[in-house]
């Protein structure tokens, strides 16, 4: 019932319909065929993007903090935590460094809720006619609303207001995010916004504040013990068999101050090494490439130095232990 929302008579029926014909019952399984019709819809309104949820908890190393809150409000959307009498959650702020898992988040938290993934691009929005674009935002809220509970994914929400400052639109681009940050603060609708951001300075304190979203969670550079969750989550996918033969220990060491997606990056780096010469590849393949590999950390010191200050400084919930 609670996939079949947002969708009218007509289309739940020939969704059914069409279950049945293929599998003869409608069972637990049926939910997958539902959220394919809900994918069409969405498509079709060319707002917002159906993304595939695919990432579980074991995909992401590392933050703890965050899983630890994942997992108490794992059924917050269910029948028995309305009639518990508690809210619907509002959403989830994820500021950090890129490369850390913010978009992964997103998916795990997808997925781990069984709810559908919507993602918005608010470049989506906008249009040249007068008042198109606030009819598109008003548009987008009420196809979100139609089709909850779900997650609505707001990918570098901090780059929506820069251009808000710079843009010489007439105040659209004000007008579009003021519609936007004050339906967040009033929804009463089972629609989870994850919004993800890079630079924290963009964002304007009132969006920040308690009331529109739930929390707001800080991720950072990981962790030597991080860093060595992340490898055996990489190292598992590509070589199951084979992951007590790698030094993933001395891998995390000389791997400070690297990303996720850098990790991932050299062990993918590693593997085309071993791929060219015929062979598997190693830890020594890894090391290799670690050594040659600058990572963001060291290019954009400064930024991700500015960032660590304002984490530390208590204003905001650090994703990992």
């Amino acid at each position: 019932t609670s996939a079949c929302q947002g969708l009218s008579m007509e289309r739940i029926r020939r969704v059914l319909s069409k279950i049945i014909a293929q599998y003869g019952e409608i069972n637990d399984s049926s939910i997958i065929l539902v959220l394919e019709e809900k994918k069409q819809i969405i498509q079709k309104t060319q707002l917002l993007e159906f993304c595939l949820a695919d990432k579980t908890l074991s995909d992401l190393g590392g933050l703890d903090n965050f899983k630890s809150w994942l997992k108490i409000r794992s059924n917050a959307f269910s029948l028995p935590a309305l009639k518990y009498g508690l809210p619907y959650p509002k959403g989830l702020l994820m500021v950090g460094v890129q490369g850390t898992g913010k978009s992964l988040a997103a998916k795990v938290i997808a997925h781990e809720w069984n709810l559908p993934l919507l993602r918005l691009d608010f470049g989506r929005l906008f249009a040249s006619l007068v008042g198109q674009s606030e009819s598109r935002i008003r548009n987008m809220i009420a196809i979100a609303e139609a089709l909850s509970p779900c997650i609505l994914w707001v990918d570098e929400i901090d780059k929506a207001f820069t251009n808000s400052q710079n843009s010489g639109d007439n105040g659209t681009t004000n007008r579009v995010l003021a519609t936007f940050i004050t339906w967040l603060s009033e929804k009463t609708s089972p629609v989870f916004v994850v919004a993800t951001a890079n630079n924290i300075d963009w964002i304007p304190p009132e969006v920040i504040r308690k009331g529109r979203f739930d929390e707001v969670f800080f991720l950072a550079l990981p962790n030597f013990q991080e860093r060595q969750a992340i490898f055996k989550v990489h190292l598992s996918k590509v070589r199951p068999e084979q992951i007590q033969s790698y030094e993933i220990e001395l891998l995390s060491k000389v791997t400070k101050n690297f990303s996720g997606a850098e990790i991932e990056q050299v062990i993918i780096e590693a593997m085309r090494v071993g791929f060219s010469e015929n062979r598997d590849f190693t830890t020594e393949d890894m090391l290799n490439v670690s050594q040659r590999f600058v990572p963001l950390a060291d290019t954009k010191s400064q930024e991700i130095n500015q960032l660590m200050e304002w984490a530390e400084s208590g204003k905001v919930i650090l994703a990992s232990k």
